[in-house]
């Protein structure tokens, strides 16, 4: 058989590091093809809450108390005020791709509950490392605002210095409180009436592009193809190099293939007397 060289144990060697090439592929293409629904299901969910009309708060307490995913972005309007005392900033958030910080206002609703507001971002400061230059303080009084919604962080595990936290964990959050807080989501503004003089930059809409993960997940999955198209390959090549050397002639040195080579015309046999006149005749005699 030609192929039968794919039996030894070098060859299930080769195709043993092509499946496992093959099955890293698949994994990485399967993970883009996760990042790309993820990132599908955020944009519709922009699309079908973003700019929606805002519903009242009461309509929506239960996603401030527990997230739902399918909430975020949801635009609610909410009437209380601001207790300032309990203003935090949050480290390390980018808007519009620079660097900086945002700003988490707790806010008691007339209702009585009280949820956390990000009213929006600060630059890097030039003064002093680690903290923004100035931070705008809340409106006074009754303010009525309107927000979006947004579930809660994870917590990163990291310390923050006083007066800041390192994520929106709004469980860490809370438990820096005297009073409760609805720890499931929180808002994002939108609006406040009436508005500050001085307030923070408003943070940026949400992007609605999908990104280059689904490209990224057919290049893996066609990677991993290859490598077996590349296996048959070299499998085919070595079956080929096999038959032709079985077709060879095992003894190139065989005297019945031999070439004859011709032979030089032999003179005739002279008799005694005619060498002995031809001797005569070269010695002039």
């Amino acid at each position: 058989m030609a192929y039968r060289f794919l039996l030894s144990w070098r060859w299930a060697g080769f195709l043993m590091m092509a499946a496992l090439f093959a099955a890293a592929c698949i994994g990485l293409g399967n993970w883009q093809m996760e990042r790309r629904n993820q990132a599908v299901t955020e944009i519709r969910r922009v699309q079908e809450n973003y700019d929606k009309p805002p519903v009242p708060f009461k309509d929506a307490s239960t996603y401030f108390a527990v997230a739902d995913p399918e909430a975020k972005w949801t635009t609610v309007s909410v009437t209380g005020w601001y207790l300032a005392q309990d203003q935090r900033i949050v480290r390390n958030r980018p808007n519009n791709s620079a660097a900086g910080y945002e700003v988490l206002v707790p806010f008691r609703l007339s209702s009585g509950e009280t949820i956390a507001i990000n009213r929006g971002w600060l630059p890097i400061g030039n003064d002093r490392p680690g903290y923004p230059d100035a931070v705008p303080g809340p409106p006074t009084g009754e303010v009525a605002a309107v927000i979006r919604i947004k579930p809660s962080e994870p917590d990163l595990g990291r310390d923050a210095p006083e007066g800041q936290l390192a994520s929106i964990d709004l469980s860490h959050y809370g438990r820096q409180l005297d009073y409760p807080l609805m720890t499931g989501s929180y808002g994002v503004m939108t609006s406040e009436s009436p508005p500050p003089s001085v307030a923070p930059q408003p943070l940026a809409a949400p992007a609605v592009k999908e990104g280059s993960n689904l490209s990224y997940a057919l290049q893996w999955i066609t990677f991993g193809v290859l490598a077996f198209v590349g296996f048959g390959y070299m499998a085919r090549q070595q079956a080929r190099i096999g038959r032709e050397e079985s077709d060879m002639p095992e003894n190139t040195a065989d005297p019945a293939e031999a070439v004859q080579q011709p032979r030089a015309p032999s003179r005739p046999r002279r008799s005694g007397s005619e060498e002995e006149d031809a001797l005569l005749d070269s010695m002039g005699l």
